[in-house]
């Protein structure tokens, strides 16, 4: 599959057409996805409708922008008008959103192609895309595996080129780790660059959408579609938005890139341990000063977002009552049609983080677990300030691990949840992450390295990934599918 901008002059040229592309497309996802299972629902009818308009306004001599006639696919925790929205969860099995996400009307104001809505972890809330209340989605790879989660439905669609990007949620890790896991581009940006409007909660302090694509400059131009002030979301920052393709240079002179201390320690597999620290060695050959600098809460990360992230989701699901939207289990009182419902319609890992927040949130616990976690988020972004007194980048591991087999995890809640050691800081803190390919394992599995950057500083990490992937071969790489 062509990059965005190789598909752009194919349709200005008349080489193909929106139509031809799109068909392409939904071809190669008909013969994949009894294997892989990245989509929930397929929106052939639509997407063929989007592309005539395309190929229509092409015929008319028309300019068309940089996203028109491209296929993407959305994680399917992003309403779409007309088209149900289920956040793979048996509750919303029936829900229609009336009204569109910011996000996805941007992406139809620029002419982009929906395909389909992307499997995920239920409600987001998951490390594998084993949570799925209907399938769970396999891995390009290595269809034994894992593809990451909770985004890991739109992780492998992209790298099984079943669309050319695609969105996804993070809220500790959920573009992120999957992306490394299927050896694409992942990004999570600034909190509050692109507009939560039309998200379905998880837990809004650090619920936020990017992009999956195959190549840095892909995501450059799928983040410049959908980020910017919306006044529908009250966490939106009123920035100027710029032309982040600008940033794509493959030059680092003068850069000075920070390596955490804390993220190679004990539990990271040595092969992602020397993969990354290759990568680290190919950044200095581009010109970029390598400096070691200490986060020291940075492992207090995962206890404090397993407090913060289930008191909010705790809150956030409590509006699914069987009463305004849903599936409905009919009873004799109200408190029972409540229960019933909810056993019916949440799965285990959504249960358990309710439970894990409302107790949390509970008058006798308050102040010793959800006021500490806060207070620990405060020292965890103190660090990352000091650290951006000294470098402009910091670079880590994305994953501790490759991709893991399916059901290894699964009954050790805890060793799913560490899986995002090195991811859940960056939400704590607000600030923007991107996951780039940088190798692989003995056993062809993607290993993908972390970029952080500071509060708004996506042009950095750019320029960074860009410059890196540039100088080497990964990103070309494709699944034995």
């Amino acid at each position: 599959m062509a990059s965005i901008r190789e598909l752009h002059q194919q349709l200005v040229k008349k080489e193909r057409s929106a139509t031809e592309i799109t068909t392409e497309v939904l071809e190669r996802i008909e013969v994949l996805e009894p294997k892989l299972h990245s989509f929930l629902r397929v929106t052939a009818e639509q997407a063929l409708e989007t592309a005539k308009k395309v190929d229509a306004k092409i015929a008319a001599g028309e300019e068309i922008g940089l996203l028109e006639g491209i296929p993407v696919g959305i994680k399917d925790n992003m309403c779409t008008q007309g088209i149900p929205t289920t956040c793979a969860s048996r509750i919303l099995e029936n829900f229609i959103p009336p009204y569109e996400s910011t996000v996805t009307q941007k992406l139809k104001d620029a002419g982009a192609v929906m395909v389909g809505k992307t499997n995920l972890d239920e409600f987001a809330m998951g490390g594998s895309t084993e949570n799925s209340a209907y399938y769970r989605t396999a891995n390009p790879w290595d269809l034994e595996r894992v593809p990451g989660g909770s985004s890991g439905g739109s992780a492998a669609a992209v790298a099984a080129e079943e669309c050319v990007v695609a969105l996804g949620s993070d809220t500790g890790g959920s573009i992120r780790q999957p992306a490394s896991l299927c050896g694409v581009v992942g990004l999570k940006p600034t909190y509050g660059l692109v507009s939560r409007f039309g998200l379905v909660a998880f837990a809004s302090s650090l619920d936020q959408i990017g992009p999956f694509a195959r190549t840095v400059e892909d995501a450059a131009i799928l983040l410049g579609a959908i980020a910017g002030y919306d006044p529908k979301d009250s966490t939106s920052l009123k920035v100027e938005i710029p032309n982040y393709t600008q940033f794509l240079k493959p030059d680092l002179s003068g850069l000075k890139i920070g390596v955490i201390q804390e993220t190679f320690g004990e539990g990271l597999d040595p092969t992602v341990a020397e993969t990354v620290n290759n990568a680290i060695e190919q950044l200095k050959t581009l010109g970029a000063e390598i400096v070691e600098v200490s986060c020291p809460r940075f492992r207090y990360g995962v206890s404090a977002y397993y407090i913060i992230a289930p008191s909010e989701a705790s809150a956030n699901l409590a509006r699914y009552d069987a009463v305004r939207y849903g599936i409905r289990e009919n009873s004799d009182t109200l408190l029972s049609m409540y229960t019933k419902t909810r056993a019916i319609g949440f799965g285990k890992e959504v249960k358990r983080r309710i439970m894990l927040g409302t107790y949390a949130l509970s008058a006798g616990y308050y102040d010793a677990y959800y006021l500490k976690a806060q207070k620990v988020r405060t020292l965890i972004k103190q660090d990352f300030e000091t650290a951006f007194e000294r470098v402009d980048v910091l670079i880590c591991p994305t994953s501790p691990t490759t991709a893991f087999k399916a059901g290894e995890k699964t009954e050790d809640p805890l060793s799913m949840y560490l899986l995002d050691l090195m991811t859940i800081p960056v939400n704590l803190a607000g600030l923007p992450g991107m996951s780039v390919p940088c190798g692989f394992d003995a056993q062809g599995l993607p290993i993908g390295m972390q970029l952080i950057g500071n509060v708004l500083r996506e042009d950095l990490l750019f320029q960074v990934a860009y410059a890196y992937e540039q100088s080497t071969d990964w990103h070309t790489r494709k699944p034995p599918l």
